[in-house]
């Protein structure tokens, strides 16, 4: 199958060699069972592990594991991944048919599993250097968000509020809304004496994170 791929080969600044080994790294098991990107993308998922860990241990040197450990999950979880790929246009190439061999809409999941296996293709196609540096290229802005690590809102904020009003933060669910597949949450949160601020995510947890992200910005 011929696939153009220059648009892509533009935006991480190089050439594939092994184009049938690309077209396998984008392919779902809907349309071939046999030669598709599940072994790729298991491959790809430890070649992103094994590079964002390095990057991790050289940027926060004194960090704890536990803490390393955090960051680590947001940079590697399917929804960054899913960023990822949108951010190159990467579904664009995915091959994937429905029961009646016509092109179906490419469900979030499978645009972030392609991800990894693009990944995984890269190491294989151009070698482990060129693997690091298109995943620096590309999560770059992911990692140097990571200074502030959303799971740890959460925790900061509770540990704020007992100590000052011996109470745990209020949280209040404003809004669902969405499909079922992708929804969408509108979360507040308050302590004693302050007003709500306000959340909101993909699923109730992100949006309870973002809520005491603003709550513990506006109270510095």
């Amino acid at each position: 199958m011929k696939i153009n791929y220059s648009n892509l080969e533009k935006k991480l600044n190089i050439k594939f060699k092994n184009q049938d080994l690309l077209v396998q790294s984008l392919t779902h098991k809907s349309f071939n069972s046999n030669n598709n990107y599940e072994k790729l993308e298991f491959l790809g998922d430890r070649v992103l592990g094994l590079v964002i860990s390095k990057k991790l241990l050289d940027i926060y040197p004194e960090e704890k594991v536990g803490i390393l450990d955090k960051k680590f999950a947001a940079l590697v979880n399917k929804k960054t991944c899913f960023q990822i790929a949108k951010s190159i246009d990467l579904d664009q190439y995915i091959i994937t048919l429905n029961t009646k061999n016509k092109k179906t809409t490419i469900e979030d999941k499978i645009i972030s599993d392609c991800c990894e296996s693009f990944l995984g293709y890269l190491y294989l196609d151009k070698g482990f250097d060129v693997a690091e540096k298109v995943i620096y290229l590309l999560w770059k802005e992911h990692i140097s968000n990571s200074i502030i690590t959303q799971v740890d809102a959460k925790t900061k904020l509770q540990e704020l509020s007992l100590k000052k009003f011996k109470k745990l933060p209020n949280y209040k669910l404003i809004s669902n809304t969405g499909p079922r597949h992708k929804p969408f949450f509108k979360v507040a949160v308050k302590l004693i004496d302050t007003k709500y601020f306000f959340g909101e995510g993909n699923s109730k947890k992100d949006a309870e994170q973002n809520a005491a992200i603003s709550c513990l910005i506006n109270l510095k």
